[in-house]
């Protein structure tokens, strides 16, 4: 039978034929969603599917934009551009390239090179400390891929666990569900290490100025050492994100009275766990990675202005 939804207002229409306790709290005047379903007699019913959000979206999407572009002035207007052209590499490049067939993190490390080029580039301009950010991104980027690929196979992650992997394979959808999880850990560790590179080379370039006669070691160990409390903040910060995600989750394993041993062992908890662990690990990686990259990119940099003033 066929199917579809609208919005129609609470207070007046078609009748839903759904009791209101199955529906929750409606009051009149609600933009809702229905389910049209066409009887064999030619009559038509609805069906309560979800309350209608555009309106609130809209709203708290423009205060969001108005606040970072507010606070972060062009800066913060190259960041939300940043973050658009993010959205349309995934929703136009990344997406369709996997339902397509091809390799899920073949894909998403090329939509996340792309994405790391043009954010970085958009929201901190063509110089030589952005250029230094993105290479240090990209090779902590690598080892964030090479630990998912190794973990995530040797810990037996299959993707079956996602209902909407399951769902989308019901569909008659071939794709590599494993490969969607390796894909998933490579986007998913993108955004913090944009964060983590960029602090380093800042700070790098901060105390080059701040003192200039400092050597080359003492600059880069004063750095990491800046890099230390950055981390373990955003580590943490890292972990009660997925934590937060697999709240209801984690509830319902404890309320089954599951042991913690038996619960991280679950697949759909340990692919939470593999890939906190595994984007933690990238993370560290980036601190003296970045850090080195950008100790020497500086060092280069005045020994060239030396050498043009002499």
């Amino acid at each position: 039978m066929p199917r579809g939804s609208g919005a129609v207002p609470a207070g007046g229409g078609p009748t839903i034929e759904q009791p209101i306790s199955a529906v929750g709290n409606l009051h009149s005047g609600d933009d809702i969603l229905v389910n049209l379903t066409v009887n064999a007699d030619g009559t038509a019913s609805f069906s309560f599917h979800d309350y209608q959000r555009s309106s609130p979206m809209w709203v708290l999407t423009v205060v969001f934009v108005a606040a970072v572009v507010i606070l972060g002035r062009w800066r913060g207007l190259g960041a939300i551009a940043g973050l658009a052209a993010s959205l349309v590499v995934i929703v136009k490049f990344l997406l369709p390239s996997i339902l397509d067939g091809n390799s899920p993190v073949m894909v998403a490390i090329v939509a996340s090179s792309f994405i790391a080029f043009i954010a970085l580039y958009l929201a901190h301009g063509v110089n030589i400390s952005t250029s230094v950010a993105l290479l240090g991104m990209f090779a902590s980027l690598a080892v964030t891929a090479i630990l998912s690929l190794l973990f995530v196979r040797w810990s037996k992650l299959s993707g079956l666990s996602d209902e909407s992997a399951l769902f989308l394979t019901s569909l008659g959808v071939k794709v590599d569900l494993q490969g969607i999880v390796l894909a998933g850990f490579v986007i998913g560790a993108l955004g913090v290490l944009d964060d983590v590179t960029v602090t380093q080379v800042s700070a790098v370039a901060e105390l080059r100025a701040a003192q200039p006669d400092l050597t080359t070691g003492q600059l880069y160990r004063s750095a990491v050492s800046i890099g230390r409390d950055h981390i373990s903040s955003t580590v943490n910060t890292l972990f009660l994100a997925y934590a937060g995600a697999a709240l209801p989750l984690l509830l319902l394993f404890t309320q089954a009275g599951q042991s913690v041993g038996s619960l991280a062992g679950r697949e759909v908890v340990a692919t939470e766990i593999v890939r906190s662990l595994v984007g933690s690990i990238g993370l560290v990686s980036a601190v003296p990675i970045t850090t080195r990259l950008a100790v020497s990119a500086l060092h280069s940099s005045r020994r060239k202005s030396v050498l043009e003033l002499s």
